[in-house]
């Protein structure tokens, strides 16, 4: 599927749709919607480009799904990140959290709140 005019390339490495950088596919807004309820940005900025925590557009430029999927749910307790393999709302939805990120990380996605695609 190849997606042009504002959208993203929807290749087999992108798993999220956006389309003017801030209306994103219904998975994809349901990532944006736990990153907000986990609060991330507590610890990784509004803008997912760090804070106390590391700036997440960098690291999912290198860093595999199943590693980030590790790191969420398993946490870095020496380096101050929680797990939140207890949270159901993140378990369920890691995949999609994932889908947002890696948005924001390809710079697809812009900072701040998205909407869904109208379809």
């Amino acid at each position: 599927m190849l997606v042009a005019s504002g959208m993203a390339q929807a290749a087999d490495a992108a798993p999220y749709k956006v389309v003017d950088g801030t209306k994103v596919d219904a998975n994809t807004l349901k990532g944006w919607r736990t990153w907000r309820a986990a609060a991330c940005e507590r610890c990784h900025g509004a803008k997912q480009e760090g804070l106390v925590g590391p700036s997440l557009v960098n690291s999912l430029k290198v860093l595999s799904k199943d590693d980030f999927k590790k790191t969420v749910l398993k946490g870095r307790p020496e380096k101050g990140m929680p797990n939140f393999d207890g949270s159901p709302q993140v378990v369920e939805n890691i995949d999609f959290l994932y889908a947002y990120l890696k948005g924001r990380s390809d710079g697809q996605i812009q900072p701040g709140r998205v909407t869904a695609i109208e379809e």
